[in-house]
């Protein structure tokens, strides 16, 4: 568990494996105020959002790369837990949803659902 150093106004502004001047508090790692310190950029912004897309856009690499061994028979879709068959299965649903959807409205510039 980390000790952390606070600013003025509260906001975590270091981290430390020993209590030291200023930092004699000790929390969680998974602590929110740890979290938001690890992942602010150092414009001290939070980097999250980027993190968040940078996943979603993984997640449609995973998505592709089962759907590749599936077809191409290295692995079967049974192959698979049931909670990853039904989540494969939800995501192909609302994507093939949405691509029935999309367009539906024209706004000028383009496509929008």
């Amino acid at each position: 568990m980390p000790y952390v150093s606070r600013d003025i106004a509260g906001k975590v502004i270091g981290l430390s494996e020993d209590s030291a001047d200023g930092a004699s508090e000790n929390l969680p790692a998974s602590h929110p105020d740890v979290l938001d310190f690890l992942f602010r950029d150092t414009a001290g912004d939070r980097a999250s959002s980027r993190f968040l897309a940078s996943d979603l856009g993984f997640i449609r690499v995973v998505e592709d790369l089962v759907a590749v061994l599936i077809e191409k028979r290295v692995i079967t879709f049974t192959d698979l837990p049931a909670p990853a068959q039904d989540k494969l299965l939800g995501r192909r649903s609302l994507r093939s949803y949405l691509s029935d959807v999309s367009g539906v409205f024209e706004n000028g510039e383009g496509k929008i659902i």
